[in-house]
């Protein structure tokens, strides 16, 4: 019998539901339980894959192909575990369902409306999503905040489910408290509002996890407990600020959350072994050695402020090969437009080790990314290229050293002489017919590697499978070219005879991959080239003064 947690956010978004989400499911597994996690996104789009990274943050991608929310990311990075599509819905796809069963009969001609139908089509996607885990425990990220229109469907499910079976549903919030600076005091009020809200749909949090600067003190636990109707001073969890997101479960732990939730199902602990994530917590926090590494990309800006969860998986990856190599990363994100506006800019890059050119779309910034890519070719810069970097590192070298002048991709150019970068002849029809959602080459496929390449070296065996997201690939034309200059091709997709990855030889470390590596890193299982990477960037020099 599958157990489920509900967790939901108050106050504000952003509040770190989908760390404290994966963090739960990692304490759960520690004691020995079969635990799954599945993000609820209160969105009418059908997936994540035609959202701005600038206002959703990065699209993450499942090995079987789905595009999701970058929750899902965390809970395969702390439960070291693949996600399949089935553990990530939103509105549009749930709404999407009943629509097209209703259209066929599948309501047998009754009356479908958004109560019930909705609410239990939800109910009916976490069952299977649970059965096909085999999971004890089913933790369930309901988005967005507490009290807003779009996720009361949602909590609608929770409702249901505990109304039919109470002793096997818990639901767990997630909220802010602020410490105004002009006060000074951490402020409570805040949290009961939101603990309103969920009383409002029918619903009572059996556990408050407190997020905040500091650690609650035992005023505050006293006062949630009181006036937010919690049923001990135990059940209300302190998360205040880390250092790194892996610490959380080390954090929630030191308030005994895995007992609390198993008392709230009246179930026996098992024998905990967290040894292993500890130690790795303990090692992260004592790093003193940096390499400093930086990521030349387009969707940090948003207003004032630098979204740096555009690229969270590139930035958890680079992290976790620092870390297994004894390092501690700086990362920097750095504009790619300010290079197309000032050449001089580009010297900010001998203050870095390593330079990462993260996967993208459209002609904005692209320039400023080929200088950059040029840079570091030219200087024996570590360079590392995802997706769109691989595909501008081919258009670089094809401009620059091949003299083929104008090359390009024809996602920005289709006009080019010198198409290096194109689509191949289904995605041609998908742009024509404006099929766009769900239509790339999606999840993992297939990548065969050169023997005496620094990819077979890295990897340590002959075949791997990536995941992938794009709909451009390198023109298989202009590989004997690039051949020649000695800008190999040491992975191809066997299946299709598609570039997967390409390397320079005769450099400390260039090379670029059509796949994203960064979605199977793992905190204590670094992506092989990621680590390559930055052990190239360890012996690398700062060229400024």
């Amino acid at each position: 019998m599958t157990r489920y947690v509900f967790v939901c956010g108050g106050v504000v978004s952003g509040v770190g539901k989908g760390v404290a989400t994966a963090s739960i499911a990692r304490i759960l597994k520690g004691y020995g339980f079969r635990v799954t996690a599945v993000k609820i996104d209160p969105y009418i789009n059908v997936d994540a894959g035609t959202m701005n990274p600038t206002e959703h943050g990065e699209v993450f991608v499942t090995e079987d192909g789905k595009e999701c929310d970058q929750d899902i990311g965390n809970y395969e990075r702390f439960l070291g575990e693949n996600i399949p599509q089935d553990n990530y819905m939103t509105t549009g796809l749930v709404y999407q369902t009943v629509i097209d069963r209703e259209r066929n009969l599948g309501y047998g001609g009754k009356q479908v409306e958004v109560v019930p139908h909705i609410p239990l089509e939800v109910i009916a996607r976490l069952e299977r999503a649970s059965k096909k885990a085999k999971a004890d425990f089913t933790i369930v990220e309901v988005g967005g905040t507490v009290g807003e229109y779009q996720n009361i469907l949602f909590l609608e499910a929770g409702r249901m489910m505990h109304l039919k079976e109470p002793k096997n549903v818990v639901f767990i919030l997630v909220s802010y408290l602020p410490i105004p600076s002009m006060i000074g005091e951490m402020k409570t009020k805040p949290t009961q509002h939101a603990v309103r809200s969920m009383n409002a749909a029918g619903i009572q949090p059996d556990i408050i996890i407190a997020r905040s600067a500091v650690p609650l003190d035992e005023p505050r636990k006293r006062k949630l407990m009181l006036n937010c109707n919690i049923f001990s001073e135990r059940d209300v969890i302190s998360a205040p600020d880390v250092k790194s997101i892996y610490e959380v479960p080390v954090n929630f732990e030191k308030d005994k959350l895995g007992e609390r939730i198993f008392e709230k199902f009246e179930l026996r602990p098992r024998k905990r072994n967290l040894r292993g994530w500890y130690n790795f917590a303990r090692k992260i926090r004592r790093l003193r050695k940096t390499v400093k590494i930086a990521i030349v990309g387009k969707y940090f800006g948003t207003g004032d402020f630098t979204l740096s969860d555009s690229y969270i998986s590139v930035i958890e990856a680079v992290k976790h090969a620092g870390w297994g190599l004894n390092r501690a990363p700086e990362i920097s994100w750095l504009d790619a437009e300010k290079y197309e506006k000032n050449r001089r800019a580009l010297k900010e890059l001998s203050e870095y080790h390593g330079i990462i050119v993260p996967g993208g779309f459209g002609a904005r910034g692209v320039e400023g990314k080929l200088r950059a890519i040029e840079f570091c070719r030219k200087n024996k810069v570590p360079f590392l290229g995802l997706c769109y970097g691989l595909q501008l590192a081919a258009v670089e070298f094809a401009r620059n050293v091949c003299g083929m002048k104008g090359a390009h991709t024809t996602e920005v150019n289709e006009k080019t002489k010198y198409p290096v970068v194109h689509t191949m002849p289904e995605q041609l029809a998908n742009i024509r017919e404006r099929r766009i959602g769900g239509t790339m080459r999606l999840g993992a496929y297939g990548c065969e590697l050169k023997a005496g390449t620094l990819a077979r070296k890295a990897y340590g065996k002959q075949f791997v499978m990536e995941r992938h997201r794009h709909r451009y690939e390198i023109n298989n034309e202009y590989i004997q070219r690039f051949l020649k200059k000695d800008f190999v091709v040491s992975g191809v997709n066997p299946e299709r005879n598609l570039v997967e990855i390409m390397e320079l030889k005769g450099h400390p470390f260039f090379l670029g991959v059509q796949f994203h590596p960064e979605f199977k890193s793992r905190p204590m299982n670094p992506h092989p080239l990621f680590t390559e990477f930055i052990r190239a960037a360890g012996n690398s020099k700062i060229r400024s003064n």
